[in-house]
């Protein structure tokens, strides 16, 4: 009887990037093809947690040591949130699966006392909202210019903690985070924000399994937890931040869906003079062919830029 692969799982240290490795242990473990372990590799992005990710320099600043590990085959396979992951991938290496797309909304967590009863964005005047994406503070200056943005960083349970403390009175994150994680929030104001409205990060909620090429044995355990559509939104939306090969600096949010065997891309850009955001580049395209949808969409946002 030939015996079980084992398989290395690489993954950071957070909370949610440890579910997600270990929904992905379970998964293969499941199949009964192989062993698996996780192990932990802290990246840049991780040790930096002082700086906006605009002001970081480089690219990759959550995947560089994980593809790094790849690379060296001390780990065999990494689990990324896609929208964190380079859309051009380091040579040697390759997407081995796509999907199990979560929930892509945007989550917004007020303090109770600072809730109004109105608004896309309903904080309070003058409250501060927490973020360190350029692509949420650009659609938060389009949709409340009555509130301050200050920057937020840290993993998931971190940033809610600090809006309970009371530096914040109101931050933007990923709902598919906190419904991974199944966090409490239930001394908190959630409003989930329409993806069509305030757009989210190209593959948001969508996970990512990072691979050798040229492993035709770990590429054979992987490619069964791929979702077809999830890779097709993936392309699309990930296509057109590619084009503009500036990684998730920038000010993109973008919402895909389809209609029967058509394809609809909605994108925003923000616009900036010196410091401020001064307004939305928005477009919305809908067709077949996923590339010429890119290409139209690119070309509109692009202009003047």
């Amino acid at each position: 009887m030939t015996p079980k692969p084992k398989l290395v799982i690489g993954s950071r240290g957070s909370d949610l990037a440890l579910y997600q490795a270990n929904f992905i242990k379970d998964i293969l473990t499941a199949g009964g093809n192989c062993f698996t372990e996780i192990k932990i590799i802290k990246t840049s992005g991780d040790r930096i947690a002082d700086l906006s990710f605009d002001k970081m320099e480089g690219k990759g600043f959550f995947t560089k040591e994980l593809e790094e590990a790849l690379l060296a085959r001390d780990i065999d396979l990494a689990v990324h949130s896609l929208k964190d992951l380079m859309t051009s991938q380091p040579a040697g290496l390759k997407l081995g699966a796509v999907g199990y797309r979560a929930d892509r909304r945007e989550l917004l967590i007020i303090r109770p006392e600072s809730k109004i009863s109105e608004g896309l964005l309903p904080v309070k005047p003058g409250g501060i909202i927490g973020t360190s994406s350029a692509r949420r503070q650009c659609q938060i200056a389009y949709h409340n210019q009555k509130l301050s943005i200050k920057d937020l960083r840290g993993n998931v349970p971190t940033r809610i903690n600090k809006l309970r403390e009371g530096h914040y009175d109101a931050i933007l994150i990923a709902t598919a985070g906190v419904t991974r994680l199944n966090l409490d929030l239930s001394d908190l104001e959630v409003v989930h924000l329409d993806e069509q409205q305030f757009l989210p990060a190209p593959a948001q909620g969508t996970l990512g399994i990072q691979i050798r090429e040229n492993d035709p044995e770990v590429e054979r355990l992987v490619a069964p937890l791929g979702s077809e559509e999830a890779t097709a939104e993936a392309k699309l939306e990930r296509g057109l931040l590619a084009k503009f090969d500036l990684g998730c600096s920038l000010p993109l949010g973008v919402c895909s869906s389809r209609n029967q065997k058509e394809y609809i891309l909605k994108s925003v850009l923000g616009v900036r003079s010196g410091d401020d955001w001064v307004g939305l580049r928005q477009h919305e395209v809908q067709g077949t062919d996923i590339d010429s949808l890119i290409d139209q969409a690119f070309r509109y946002l692009s202009q003047d830029s």
